[in-house]
C-alpha cells in the first residue's frame, strides 16, 4: 500500500522521503490547493531523494476550464518537466457543462507520453462522478484522486468506497483531501485501498530573528511568520496503520 504526499516546500519533500513516504506529489501555492512547481525544484529533488516524485500541472488557482493559451503553456510544462525527471503528473481539466474536457486531457496525456498521470480533485465537483470515471479510464489516466465530491475525505467516504467498486481495479481511486489516519481502517475492509493520499502537514515557526511591527506580505497573517512542513509523527502513524 502506498503513501502519497502532496509537498509544497523544499524542506517538507526532503522530509517526507526520510520519513517514509512512497511518493511525492510536488506542488507550488499551498494557499490555491497546489499549482505548477518550479522546475528547480524537481531538479534539485531529484538529486537527492529516490523515491517518485508526480508534479502537479496546474497553471493558475480558480476553476478547471483553461484556455488554449494555459492548456499550451500546461503543454511545455509537462515537456520541461519530464526532461528534468518527473516520475508522472497530476492534472485536470473540465468542460464548461461541468464534465471532463477529453480533447485538453488527452492533449496532456500525449505530451507526457506513457508517464503515469493522476486526474486530481477537479474529479470532485464533475457534474456526473460515475460518468467521468469512465471517461477517464479511457482516456488513460491511472489514478483519480478524490475526497468522494465533498469538501474533505471524512465526508466523502462513503463515495470514495462507491468509487472503489465501480472502478473495480480499472483505474486507481486516490482517497485525498483532508485524509486522517482512522479512515485507512474503513477504506482497508473494503479490499479496495491501494494508495492514499495524506499531506501529514504541519507548520514550525520562522527561524527569523526580525518581524516588521506592520507589514505582512500574506494573505494569512496567521501563518506568515511560519513555514509549512511535514509532521515525522503523522506520517508514522499513516504508515503503521496501512502496514497492520
Amino acid at each position: 500500500m502506498i503513501l502519497e504526499a502532496p509537498v509544497f516546500t523544499i524542506e517538507a519533500a526532503l522530509k517526507a522521503a526520510s520519513y517514509g513516504v512512497h511518493r511525492l506529489e510536488l506542488c507550488s501555492d499551498f494557499g490555491e490547493g497546489g499549482e505548477t512547481p518550479s522546475v528547480g525544484a524537481l531538479s534539485y529533488l531529484k538529486e537527492k531523494i529516490n523515491i517518485p516524485i508526480f508534479v502537479m500541472i496546474r497553471p493558475r488557482g480558480g476553476d478547471f476550464i483553461y484556455t488554449s493559451e494555459e492548456l499550451e503553456v500546461m503543454r511545455r510544462d509537462i515537456r520541461i518537466l519530464k526532461s528534468f525527471g518527473a516520475d508522472g503528473f497530476v492534472f485536470g481539466v473540465l468542460n464548461q457543462d461541468g464534465r471532463v474536457d477529453q480533447k485538453a486531457c488527452k492533449l496532456l496525456l500525449d505530451e507526457a507520453e506513457g508517464l503515469p498521470c493522476t486526474f486530481h480533485r477537479a474529479f470532485d465537483i464533475c457534474r456526473d462522478k460515475e460518468e467521468a470515471i469512465e471517461t477517464l479510464i479511457s482516456l488513460g489516466f491511472k489514478r483519480i484522486l478524490t475526497s468522494g465530491g465533498e469538501n474533505t475525505a471524512a465526508l466523502g467516504l462513503s463515495n470514495i468506497l462507491q468509487y472503489m467498486i465501480q472502478a473495480a481495479g480499472r483505474i486507481i481511486i486516490l482517497p485525498g483531501g483532508g485524509s486522517k489516519v482512522e479512515h485507512i481502517g474503513l477504506l482497508k475492509a473494503s479490499g479496495q485501498l491501494k494508495e492514499i493520499h495524506a499531506s501529514c502537514k504541519t507548520y514550525r515557526p520562522s527561524t527569523s530573528l526580525y518581524r516588521h511591527p506592520k507589514v505582512s506580505l500574506s494573505n494569512d497573517q496567521a501563518t506568515f511568520h511560519q513555514v509549512l512542513t511535514i509532521d515525522e509523527a503523522i506520517v508514522r502513524e499513516f504508515l503503521n496503520e496501512m502496514q497492520g
